[in-house]
């Protein structure tokens, strides 16, 4: 885990070094000065002169400049190695999650995947900026003070050979009961962050639904569960402070009720009032480097688990990805389904799709229509490889689809997926998807075409109008024709509408369909509609259920011999049939 984490500090890596090397002079530094001090306070007994005394205020002056001078150097490139680490990881972890499948999307939820590029990358940055610095820091001041204390106080240093082991026990007992409890703590942020997400991103409907009382109560209810938790661990890591303070205190105590009786009874010979001074000091010291070890073992206790999540997002290799060598031409837009079978998962009891052979020719226009959960989404996102078949194959342009570069793939195919989704920017950005060297005139065609232009020419801004996240700010029907629009711009060898058209009126959707056969006229056209008057047109229609083909033909043969689509039909134009299949008003 530390390896692979490691491999994000990249071009940081000077900093990192320079860190603990600055941290090593300041810390020497400081355990000198003491020393200095009881040199100075036993002159001063013995009755010096002011130029000797002068002499040891330089010393002390020059020390304290090297010493704040290394520190500040120390924290300059450690503020420098831990957000550039950030960042990298980050990065890193963002880039990753860019190629993931489908079925590893669905692996983990949008609101954890948030939370493991900020929250846990903010712990892990806090705990490597504290290994860098503190964690050298800490050990080697201790060391130097545990030194320094036996060559100034003699057998009076055996006090810390007592309280060290105390508190360390002490702490670790301490970090043992916290981090399990820290770690329960982490997926609560991941419900937290998904109960906000699914609020934003539904706002509308709950307003509309006069809901904000209920949504205010499940968001209190997930940030409490947070708030319980982190107290009772808080709570068990506060006995920190008393622990060290009670280590604190004996130390003192006992420094100075002996060191106080050694310096009456041996007349200051065993031990003198610099050498009592400075042990002291070492002693607080001691005790300050031991209160820093506890916070850094807290802290990497506290984002070991944050260490673990974001290296399984790193981990986490794409289902499906590009062959060596794979083939950068489609021929053209045919697309063979050859007795495919298709679950989501390995450990699903049941196929989503159940042993289909289909065979489009390039060019076709095909309808698909099916009740709800008849797996019509998961026919057609075979096609650009969202998903693979679990049986079978999939030919595009006669060759398996597993065969080509995914890029390749994916550039021949145009899918307006159900949930339309455009991107915060300019309608023109957002058109631009399709081809990022579109001119304007060419991105105005495809807006005609998807009678987008309709209303764009209305907005004051027209293609430069600011499209908010998600497309807030412009309905559900004008999404779709915008959506349609991109699509169209990428001029693809197979385009597939899923859908596509439900949120628009049926003479825009006939006029959308009229273009692009007009526009596309070579291009593979799949559109999948809840209504037959968006595909009564096409050359042929597919009727799914339950992830079978139940029937196949025109809009014509499938009125006198399918019961599925016959139904489907009569239904939307309030008609009945008689037995004959004939059309009664």
């Amino acid at each position: 885990m530390i390896k692979q984490l490691s491999r994000s500090i990249r071009e940081f890596k000077q900093s990192t070094i320079l860190t603990p090397v600055f941290v090593v002079g300041e810390v020497l530094l400081e355990a000198i000065i003491p020393f200095v001090i009881a040199l100075l306070v036993n002159d001063i007994r013995e009755g010096c002169s002011t130029s000797v005394i002068l002499g040891y205020a330089w010393k002390l002056i020059a020390l304290s400049l090297f010493s704040l001078l290394f520190g500040y150097l120390a924290g300059i490139h450690c503020a420098r190695a831990s957000t550039g680490f950030a960042r990298n990881l980050r990065a890193d972890v963002y880039k990753n999650i860019q190629k993931y499948s489908f079925s590893n999307i669905d692996k983990f939820s949008n609101a954890s995947l948030v939370t493991r590029l900020t929250t846990d990358i903010q712990n892990i940055q806090m705990a490597f900026m504290m290994l860098i610095r503190t964690a050298i820091r800490a050990p080697l001041n201790l060391i130097f003070s545990f030194t320094m204390a036996f060559i100034m106080g003699g057998k009076m240093a055996i006090i810390f050979v007592f309280v060290i082991p105390v508190l360390g026990f002490g702490l670790i007992f301490i970090g043992r009961l916290a981090l399990p409890i820290f770690r329960k703590g982490f997926p609560m942020y991941d419900k937290l962050n998904n109960s906000v997400e699914e609020n934003i991103k539904g706002i509308r409907v709950v307003k509309s639904f006069v809901r904000e009382d209920y949504e205010n109560e499940k968001f209190k209810k997930a940030s409490g569960n947070i708030r319980v938790i982190f107290t009772k661990a808080e709570r068990i890591l506060a006995l920190n402070g008393p622990l060290m303070q009670f280590c604190i205190y004996a130390v003192m105590l006992f420094v100075l009720a002996f060191g106080s009786k050694v310096i009456v009874s041996s007349g200051g010979a065993d031990l003198d009032i610099g050498q009592f001074s400075t042990l002291l000091t070492y002693g607080f010291q001691i005790m300050t480097s031991l209160m820093m070890v506890s916070f850094l073992f807290v802290m990497i206790t506290f984002s070991e688990e944050s260490c673990q999540r974001v290296c399984e997002a790193l981990n986490e290799k794409s289902s499906i990805v590009s062959p060596e060598n794979g083939l950068t031409e489609v021929a053209d837009g045919s697309i063979d389904f050859n007795d495919i079978v298709f679950r989501y998962s390995d450990t699903a009891e049941e196929n989503v799709l159940d042993h289909i052979d289909l065979h489009i020719r390039s060019g076709e226009t095909i309808g698909i229509i099916g009740a709800t959960g008849s797996a019509k989404s998961s026919l057609v996102q075979l096609i650009p490889r969202l998903y693979d078949v679990t049986e079978g194959s999939v030919l595009v342009g006669g060759k398996d689809v597993r065969k080509y570069d995914l890029t390749t793939l994916r550039d021949s195919v145009a899918m307006v997926l159900q949930k339309n989704v455009l991107f915060s920017g300019t309608i023109a950005e957002n058109i631009r998807w399709g081809d990022k060297d579109a001119t304007l005139d060419e991105i105005k065609e495809v807006c005609h075409l998807a009678c987008a232009d309709e209303f764009i020419d209305l907005m004051p801004d027209g293609y430069d109008t600011y499209i908010e996240q998600g497309g807030s700010n412009v309905s559900g029907g004008q999404k779709q024709r915008l959506c349609i629009a991109r699509a169209l711009l990428k001029r693809p060898k197979i385009l597939i509408l899923d859908d596509s058209t439900a949120a628009v009126d049926t003479k825009t959707d006939s006029v959308i369909r009229k273009a692009m056969r007009e526009y596309i006229p070579e291009t593979t056209k799949i559109i999948i509609a809840q209504r037959t008057a968006s595909v009564e047109d096409a050359d042929r229609i597919i009727v799914m259920d339950s992830g079978r083909i139940d029937a196949i033909g025109t809009s014509e043969e499938l009125l006198k011999t399918n019961a599925i689509y016959q139904e489907v039909y009569y239904t939307q134009n309030r008609q009945d049939s008689d037995p004959d299949g004939e059309v009664e008003p």
